[in-house]
């Protein structure tokens, strides 16, 4: 039996996601497949348009056996620490294998760029880069020195994974299996497009039905950006000191300070503060982290001291019983700065939805028979 590990944020869950489960299952006919879930925001500091706990029932509705969660300080960070600490979860659980997609395909690809990336010549070329003010990818990819084009957001994730795998247990196969659509297909008209895709049609109110299953479409939050970004304003200008907060560099603050009353949106007001420097999704993780409270200060000290199962099928409860005497980290932690963040991401979410997000370490998983 082959325990099966995935890594998915499901924002929403759509069609590409049947595809790669069904991939899996064919691969892996006699196997667990477990998922380290990205919950409330994502990986690139948006909020997620499905809850945590909605996506755990579209999980188990669609096979798979196992939902565990990627904790909010973990899941809205760059690549390497998301990568990592996602790893670390799903080794904790036994996995053999890990899966994820990726646009480019190779695997030994990503074992090479992997290397070379965990060595001091090449962090010694970003460093160089960044300080003549390249932002972090255009860095990555000039101290890298490579013919191919590794520049989507999938494929540079599954170098992360790699790394990850070689500094947690190299016992872990990594496998891909190639993306059928690419991630920046806004415009891509097929059964299967990004989610990106589909949250764009959303915002232009188009029929999106044909892109997801049911009960994913069922499960979709109006999102209130604007009372969202009331929420950020606020905090930006009663905060004495932005600099405390976790991708606030130094001299960014002054820019957020100077550019907050001339905008209007979330999005205009990352775009006053983009530059050369500063990509998108850093200035959006960077605000998300102001807007949570995320100091640099705990994300300095905290550290993974807890578990959290989020939902199991009856095979994953099966095989949770077999395995649950092997943890090395408890089941719960009320006392964790981890899950105090949790917490907090879970309150903004609540807001972000106007709903009141019942949230407890103790909850029990959801269930599936």
């Amino acid at each position: 039996m082959n325990v099966i590990g995935l890594i998915a944020e499901y924002n929403p869950f759509h069609n590409g996601h049947m595809y790669q489960l069904n991939k899996i299952k064919e691969m892996y006919p006699d196997s667990i497949i477990i998922v380290c879930l990205n919950g409330y925001f994502t990986e690139r500091g948006d909020i997620s348009i499905m809850s945590k706990e909605d996506k755990v029932k579209v999980c188990l509705n669609h096979g798979i056996d196992i939902v565990i969660e990627c904790p909010f300080v973990y899941g809205t960070q760059s690549a390497d620490i998301y990568a990592y600490n996602n790893v670390k979860l799903l080794n904790e659980f036994g996995i053999d294998t890990l899966v994820f997609g990726s646009e480019t395909d190779d695997i030994n690809l990503f074992k090479k760029i992997a290397l070379i990336q965990e060595s001091d010549e090449y962090n010694k070329n970003v460093k160089y880069y960044l300080d003549n003010g390249l932002n972090y990818p255009t860095a990555m990819s000039k101290a890298l020195c490579l013919s191919e084009d590794i520049s989507s957001p999938n494929d540079l994730l599954a170098i992360s994974y790699v790394k990850a795998i070689n500094k947690i247990n190299k016992n872990i196969e990594p496998v891909s299996i190639k993306r059928t659509n690419d991630y920046h297909d806004v415009s891509l008209d097929s059964d299967i497009v990004s989610a990106s895709n589909i949250r764009e049609r959303l915002n232009n109110k188009e029929d999106i039905t044909r892109y997801l299953p049911e009960d994913s479409f069922s499960y979709i939050k109006k999102i209130d950006y604007d009372h969202l970004y009331n929420l950020l304003k606020f905090k930006i200008l009663t905060e004495k000191d932005l600099s405390i907060y976790v991708d606030v560099d130094e001299g960014i603050d002054n820019r957020i300070i100077k550019v907050i009353n001339e905008s209007k949106s979330f999005d205009e007001l990352v775009m006053n503060i983009k530059s050369k420097r500063y990509t998108y999704n850093k200035i959006s993780r960077m605000l998300l982290h102001i807007l949570i409270g995320l100091t640099k200060k705990d994300n300095m000290n905290m550290k993974l001291d807890y578990l959290k199962i989020l939902g199991f099928s009856e095979d994953g409860q099966k095989y949770l019983s077999l395995i649950s005497d092997k943890f090395t980290l408890p089941l719960s932690n009320k006392d964790s700065k981890v899950f105090e963040y949790e917490k907090k991401a879970a309150y903004i979410f609540g807001e972000a939805i106007h709903e009141d997000i019942s949230f407890d370490l103790t909850n029990k998983p959801i269930k599936r028979d």
